[in-house]
């Protein structure tokens, strides 16, 4: 039975989200501010995503692919296709992960996870770029296609996250992913397509029910 449920580099998996103008020679600050107005301008965002994990101690990268799902506030859904199905929904009151392989859903409460992942806060729209981050343009500020690269470090450390990477596209400044790197320098590198905003998500769609037959781990507190 797997016991060990990886929120913080789920949480840390994909971050902001949306946006636009040109990339030339745009200062940090307007550049910045462009992408906190987008964010808030963008009630809900889907996307297919590649993710690649590597643990620099054994030289390894695992990839595997799906489909996520945010909805302000406090909503998202991670549907894992590739390699093993695999599913992580959270909405204001709980979270659940579910491993049909294992016949296994984990059961945490949100709020828990919310308070703790500065990620999350801010994929499910309760969070602030400045105010979570220290950023600054990368050592090269764009990549080979002249799309922007942005440093970010947390102001408070949480969850063993050390820096992140993010990817703005130079025309839209809508976000093609990012990466982030662990204290132990292993990193999670995240990239989006077929990006969809203010598409119609139910509410219901942030609610998960377990299959019959399958073993519950409620990891919630008690009253």
């Amino acid at each position: 039975m797997r016991i060990c449920i990886k929120f913080g580099a789920i949480g840390c998996l994909i971050f902001f989200l949306f946006l636009p103008v040109h990339a030339e020679s745009m200062a940090l600050n307007d550049l910045v501010e462009k992408i906190q107005e987008s964010y808030e301008r963008a009630e809900n965002f889907e996307a297919k995503f590649v993710q690649e994990a590597t643990i620099k101690s054994i030289n390894k990268t695992d990839t595997e692919e799906g489909v996520v799902y945010f909805k302000k506030p406090k909503r998202m859904r991670w549907v894992y296709s590739k390699p093993e199905l695999k599913e992580l929904v959270i909405n204001s009151e709980r979270a659940w992960f579910y491993i049909p392989e294992d016949d296994l859903v984990y059961i945490h409460d949100a709020e828990e996870i919310f308070n703790s992942k500065l990620t999350i806060r801010f994929l499910s729209g309760i969070g602030k770029l400045r105010d979570d981050f220290h950023i600054s343009f990368s050592a090269s500020p764009a990549d080979g296609e002249g799309n922007y690269l942005l440093d970010l470090i947390p102001r408070n450390f949480e969850g063993n996250i050390e820096k992140m990477l993010l990817v703005v596209n130079k025309d839209d400044f809508q976000i093609m992913g990012f990466a982030f790197t662990d204290v132990y320098e292993n990193t999670t590198r995240i990239t989006f397509k077929d990006i969809k905003i203010n598409n119609k998500l139910p509410d219901t769609f942030f609610t998960f029910t377990p299959p019959p037959g399958v073993d519950i781990c409620d990891m919630r507190k008690g009253p």
